[in-house]
């Protein structure tokens, strides 16, 4: 069974309209021809990943939010404090070697 046919055959299918500017509608026409899918199955795909990039954003979001409201930060100045202490150490134990 190939991509187009499971997309077609997928249960609790729901419909939406989307309007667009022509030009993004040429297109999405364009590639659905040069790929043999349909521009159902294509924008499917693209609203399926615009998904998976914006909640993974989200959740990285209200990580930092919650590192800050439990004091899990630094100030920059204890950050550099922090970098230069590490570089040291790396820098001793390279010329050790």
């Amino acid at each position: 069974m190939n991509h187009a046919t499971e997309y077609n055959n997928m249960p609790n299918r729901s419909v939406i309209s989307v309007h667009t500017k022509s030009e993004i509608s040429q297109r999405l026409g364009e590639l659905a021809t040069l790929t043999h899918r349909s521009k159902s199955f294509l924008a499917n795909e693209a609203i399926e990943r615009y998904l998976k990039e914006e909640e993974a954003f989200i959740m990285s979001v209200q990580k930092g939010q919650a590192d800050i409201a439990a004091s899990r930060v630094y100030t920059t100045d204890e950050m550099r404090k922090h970098l230069k202490k590490f570089i040291s150490k790396k820098t001793a134990s390279t010329k050790d070697s």
